[in-house]
């Protein structure tokens, strides 16, 4: 048996605990009631790292396919990135596959009580895409052929159009615009996470708020489950969903994952008279900046050239998003390149200002799916500031993939998912796919390695950095747009 257990934590147990089957029904109940005990070994199909909302629409897809299933998670359920979301979907991508999870993801909410039993509410705004410069008109362009092609509804927009639409927002009338029907938000992000937590407990999963993963043993040569601080949970499918800390997770079963967490920022202002809440969003890419209504006010975030890098292994253990520092300023400048248009975040009172962690990969692809060479092992991560938005459709993915034993081939008509990764890779095209191999087990991978312990696991690409993450010539020469 191979385990890799966090200094002072025992090793699991094998034996497995009271769950059971619903005769019922489809979903799983647990002895104790719809939660775990305080200690002892819990079983289950599947274990979820993370409740954040990539982690809990993982869990809940599996429960909806009859697993059982438990969330571990350190905080409380949406604590870090997913509850500081801006919350905006997004139907115009880079490439088809993402564009086709991303109107999923549109879909899935929309229809959230429908198929999850829980009410959502979603504001279906649509979204005006903004180009001010010539260069960017040209890219626009050609969204607009591709999305098409696609199966998006997309639509070149007047000035006129433009105008009449929106208050906060003044275009001078020689921009080129998207008009995008489909797209929406969700008014206040916690609000999908609270949806995603109510439908995951309606259909049985086990959401553990407040116990973090301190080991992921082996049996067998596979992933037996997981460890926390207080008990042994046996499952033969872990995923790791654990955002900004899913490197630090994976390494507990000697797994090196290609990640960056970088800050991301946002404000909301105080109230205006003059911005109308049903005002749709607006993105100009030639300045990286989204805008839409917000409690009475305008939402503004914006993505630097240069975001600043955090990774929590190099922070103390008590790290977590409070931690991560803001600079208004920083906003304030991205608000400058549009205060000709929209004054507002440049100048108007600042009600509520947050931020989070994003999980960047170096090719700008989702970094999901199951682990070489470590079976039972998954991860869910690496969306490059799309994890809340992709959530609906990523995690229903997933869950088929995990409870099918095949990739979702559907998703896109001929796509490949390979079979291996290889970084960097400085193509556009987008897939879901396993990640690169782990590394050699000769030597001590992860907290409380056994010595003497080996796998014929072997690799050449060592562990990446956050520097060599975030390098420019390891990015793709125009990267994907996810806001």
């Amino acid at each position: 048996m191979r385990r890799y257990t966090a200094p002072g934590h025992g090793a699991l147990n094998p034996g497995f605990g009271p769950a059971r089957r619903d005769p019922g029904g489809t979903a799983f109940q647990w002895v104790r009631g719809n939660r775990l005990g305080h200690t002892g070994v819990v079983d289950a199909d599947v274990v979820v790292i993370g409740a954040g909302a990539l982690g809990l629409s993982t869990a809940l897809h599996c429960a909806l396919a009859g697993r059982s299933v438990v969330v571990a998670e350190r905080h409380t359920a949406g604590y870090q990135a997913s509850g500081r979301a801006a919350g905006l979907f997004k139907s115009v991508q880079a490439d088809e596959l993402r564009t086709r999870l991303s109107r999923r993801s549109i879909a899935r909410v929309v229809s959230f009580a429908d198929w999850a039993g829980v009410p959502l509410e979603v504001t279906r705004s649509g979204s005006f895409l903004i180009a001010r410069t010539a260069r960017h008109r040209d890219y626009l362009a050609r969204e607009l052929a591709q999305s098409r092609g696609w199966g998006a509804d997309v639509r070149e927009a007047g000035p006129a159009l433009v105008a009449s639409r929106l208050t906060y927002y003044r275009a001078a009338g020689e921009e080129f615009a998207l008009w995008c029907p489909e797209d929406a938000y969700i008014a206040e992000p916690a609000s999908l996470i609270q949806a995603y937590l109510a439908a995951c407990r309606l259909h049985g999963v086990v959401v553990a708020e407040h116990e973090p993963v301190v080991g992921i043993p082996f049996a067998g040569g596979r992933v037996a489950g997981v460890e926390t601080a207080d008990r042994a949970i046996a499952a033969p499918v872990v995923v790791d969903a654990a955002g900004a800390w899913v490197r630090q997770v994976a390494e507990l079963a000697g797994a090196p994952v290609p990640l960056a967490p970088v800050r991301h920022q946002l404000l909301i202002t105080g109230p205006a008279p003059d911005i109308d809440p049903a005002d749709p969003i607006v993105r100009v890419v030639d300045a990286a900046v989204y805008l839409r209504p917000a409690r009475g006010g305008l939402m503004f975030g914006g993505f630097e050239a240069n975001p600043l890098p955090l990774d929590p292994r190099q922070q103390p253990p008590a790290f977590s998003t409070d931690d991560v520092p803001l600079d208004l300023a920083v906003l304030r400048t991205l608000a400058a390149q549009v205060g000709a248009e929209a004054p507002a975040p440049g100048t108007a009172p600042v009600a509520e200002h947050r931020g989070g962690l994003f999980t960047m990969s170096p090719d700008g692809r989702f970094v999901t799916g199951p682990v070489p060479d470590l079976p039972g092992l998954w991860v869910a991560s690496g969306c490059n500031g799309s994890g809340f938005s992709s959530s609906p459709a990523l995690g229903e993915a997933l869950a088929t993939w995990i409870t099918t034993g095949a990739p979702p081939r559907g998703a896109v008509t001929g796509q490949v998912w390979p079979a291996a990764r290889r970084l960097p890779d400085r193509s556009r095209s987008l897939a879901i796919r396993p990640l690169l191999r782990p590394r050699a087990h000769g030597r001590a991978a992860g907290p409380g390695f056994q010595p003497g312990v080996t796998s014929t696991t072997r690799t050449t690409a060592p562990p990446p950095t956050v520097a060599s993450v975030l390098s420019p010539s390891a990015w793709p020469s125009t990267r994907p747009c996810p806001w």
